[in-house]
């Protein structure tokens, strides 16, 4: 009997779902879009439809153990959504006690960045590691404190909000509706926000000059950095001087073995990696220089988000990867 979770990761766009044994294995893959639901009820009947019809694909040798669902604002105590952003679902959803309903199975909930921090323990750059910290930078920044072993979750649920430390009190506005958190700067979002900055500040040639804002990406800047183009370059360097400053702070309270870039900012690998190296080696008191590794992430492919949602439920049946 082959004994296997399902992870699901509930995006703003996206839903992404699949099969994954304990060594990591995915069976399936699949994805449903999240904004074609008005009601969540209704959403968690479609994907159980689309996950029976892959789990039909399996032979009878599978048995599933249970759920691991990662998504904006979930809470690991309490098994809902509390106020998520950008899900058609407002208020707070009960996403266990609907799952459970539907699947008849255990269900863990967490958002989407501790559930990365769990997938990196077991399967990525954090094996075998007690104490680190894992930085999605994707649209926003999301992060996941690991201290012994374990996710620090808060006496609320919502321990680790990193994205939302103040960068300046007068710096640019924030989703969140405050201004200057440290996600405005250091994300995907953020970093076009810088080169459009840097573009209005300066007559330096640019190929990203011809790009319009909803078109331009991180990879687009990456590419252009790549290539030699001096606004993309800089627009690296002052997004790894703000996180890496900030990283500093981190470092100074839990003191981690390594801190993991994960999400489509960190693809850019040395472009980001070494600015916030550096700048958070400058920012570190002497007693902690040179000990803290900062690692890209060691889950690759589109099945990432899967393997972090399926870990969680992994860890909280009891098991871990040998």
């Amino acid at each position: 009997m082959k004994e296997i979770t399902l992870g699901i990761d509930i995006g703003g766009t996206n839903t992404v779902f699949g099969a994954v044994d304990l060594e990591g294995k995915c069976y399936f893959e699949g994805r449903i879009r999240t904004q074609d639901f008005k009601s969540f009820t209704e959403f968690v009947a479609e994907l159980r439809f689309a996950i029976d019809k892959h789990i039909g694909t399996l032979d009878f040798s599978h048995q599933i153990l249970g759920i691991g669902v990662g998504a904006p604002n979930g809470n690991f105590y309490t098994g809902s959504l509390d106020l998520a952003p950008n899900l058609p679902w407002k208020g707070k959803v009960e996403v266990a006690k609907e799952f459970k309903a539907q699947f008849d199975l255990p269900v863990w909930v967490t958002n989407d960045a501790k559930a990365a921090a769990i997938g990196e323990m077991m399967y990525g750059a954090a094996k075998g590691m007690r104490d680190f910290l894992v930085i999605t930078l994707g649209t926003g920044l999301g992060s996941g404190f690991v201290v012994n072993g374990n996710l620090i979750y808060g006496h609320d649920g919502f321990a680790g909000e990193f994205g939302h430390v103040i960068v300046s009190h007068d710096g640019r506005e924030c989703g969140c509706g405050r201004h200057g958190c440290l996600e405005t700067y250091a994300s995907a979002t953020g970093i076009k926000r810088t080169v459009y900055k840097q573009l209005a500040d300066s007559l330096k040639p640019s190929s990203l000059r011809s790009v319009s804002f909803d078109l331009l990406s991180a990879d687009m800047i990456s590419k252009a950095a790549e290539a030699g183009d001096e606004v993309a370059i800089q627009a690296f360097e002052y997004t790894g001087q703000i996180l890496g400053s900030k990283l500093a702070d981190v470092v100074h309270i839990f003191s981690p073995e390594a801190i993991i870039l994960f999400g489509g900012l960190a693809k850019a690998g040395e472009l980001i990696l070494a600015p916030v190296k550096h700048h958070m080696e400058l920012n570190l008191l002497p007693i902690f220089r040179n000990k803290v590794k900062v690692l890209p992430s060691g889950i690759h492919g589109s099945n990432a988000a899967v393997l972090g949602a399926a870990a969680l439920a992994w860890k909280e049946l009891g098991f871990s990867v040998k």
